[in-house]
């Protein structure tokens, strides 16, 4: 729905300001918005096809991953940290595996599974909800119409699920370095650390302004640990970094994503034949998904490009940037990063929004300028935090969702943040 009225008002907002150029003496504004639908409509289509390849690829390799009990593995290897930041779910309980298994697939990048995943945790987390009430009604301590309301209300367990996952916590920014590939980026994993650092970020805020609301000790030993850990791992790549030069960081940046990457395709494919799992199958089956889900981006793609290509070429885009960046530069600020605003400031609104802002940006500005890398880690810093909260708040009938817009949003602002320090870190 949220996505309906932004593609309605690029069109709406594009058309006056044609209007407006067009009385003031641009006389063929008109012929540049159509020529644009054009152009925008047979880039989406290019860039959809480019993808197959890449795409049937990695969604084979993270199959391969997935049946080598990966994902399991990684549920394990969280468990003392989420039993600890969902106090009120009793252990051994259902939910809290359906929440390993989400949050482990996100990391992962694995999208298709952990949808599902995330549901059936949602699912599990209401019932917990309703047991719950359902005792206290039976002690006295709440009449029908209270029962019904605080069914309909998020609990805590709920929000900080739903904070983790609008953080967007992703170890393999697949479609991203997908993206960058296919828009000809000279080395598609560059912004692979960067995303790294901004999700880390805008999920280490996420957990502590979360716990914050709820009252979640994070003094705890394996908490403390785990943050700040996490903490030190961030400060120590950021000043590791930052004592580099330029030509010095994009090698080391380069060689160290492109390590981590084939090292766990390498993992990958051993645990899977540890496990006795026929790989080669398991990959073809992984990429016939990669071809579909290339084929089904294509409408999308054309649909948000176009709408894009429209508002920009009526004028818009520029009067909204120049606008931003005149705001930034009157407050002593560096302005270059503004072109790639519009898609962080998509992002928590719509997941394909916020894709065809990148795409547009890399088209407009190169894929390996600094607004086209800017954009992609924006991309990976966060989530689509209203669709998420919509998708899945509304599939268990939740209707008041607490502090969990607080959260999500407050989180995202970290990300944001941390994808413009990190950018002029790695390529300012």
């Amino acid at each position: 729905m949220v996505l309906n009225y932004i593609w309605i008002a690029f069109f709406l907002l594009a058309a006056v300001c044609a209007a407006i150029q067009c009385l003031t003496g641009n006389t063929n504004i008109f012929s540049d918005i159509v020529n644009s639908t054009f152009d925008n409509a047979k880039t989406a289509f290019e860039i959809s096809l480019g993808l197959t390849g890449v795409l049937a690829l990695w969604m084979g390799v993270m199959k391969v991953g997935e049946r080598g009990g990966m994902v399991n593995a990684l549920s394990k290897g969280l468990s003392p940290l989420f039993v600890r930041l969902f106090p009120d779910i009793p252990k051994e309980h259902p939910a809290t595996g359906h929440i390993f298994m989400n949050i482990a697939a996100n990391m992962l990048g694995l999208d298709n599974a952990a949808t599902p995943l995330g549901l059936k945790a949602m699912e599990s987390m209401q019932q917990l909800n309703k047991e719950n009430n359902e005792k206290a009604a039976a002690m006295g301590n709440l009449t029908p119409q209270q029962i019904e309301e605080r069914n309909a209300t998020a609990s805590n367990p709920m929000i900080m699920f739903l904070v983790l996952n609008t953080s967007g916590l992703t170890i393999i920014p697949v479609s991203i370095m997908v993206y960058r590939a296919q828009m000809g980026a000279m080395q598609p994993t560059d912004v692979f650390v960067p995303i790294l650092l901004a999700t880390l970020a805008s999920t280490l805020v996420g957990i502590v302004i979360t716990s914050i609301f709820q009252r979640i000790n994070l003094l705890k030993p394996v908490l403390l640990a785990t943050l700040g850990g996490l903490c030190a791992i961030v400060a120590a790549i950021i000043w590791t970094f930052s004592q580099m030069d330029r030509a010095t960081i994009d090698t080391v940046s380069t060689l160290t994503a492109n390590v981590i990457l084939f090292g766990i395709i390498i993992t990958f494919i051993i645990a899977a034949m540890l496990k006795r799992v026929n790989v080669y199958e398991s990959f073809i089956e992984g990429a016939k998904d990669g071809f579909s889900t290339a084929v089904r981006v294509i409408p999308y793609l054309v649909a948000i490009l176009v709408a894009i290509g429209v508002f920009r070429a009526s004028g818009g885009m520029d009067i909204l940037m120049q606008g931003i960046s005149w705001i930034v530069e009157l407050c002593g600020g560096d302005s270059e990063f503004v072109a790639a605003l519009p898609t962080a400031i998509m992002k928590p609104l719509s997941g394909s929004g916020a894709r065809g802002m990148m795409v547009d940006t890399m088209t407009t500005y190169g894929a390996d300028s600094f607004a086209g890398r800017l954009s992609c880690i924006f991309q990976g810093s966060t989530d689509t935090t209203f669709y998420i909260l919509a998708v899945y708040f509304g599939s268990v009938g939740i209707r008041h969702t607490r502090h969990a817009v607080t959260c999500g949003l407050l989180a995202d602002t970290a990300g944001i943040l941390a994808a413009i320090g990190v950018a002029y870190l790695f390529f300012g």
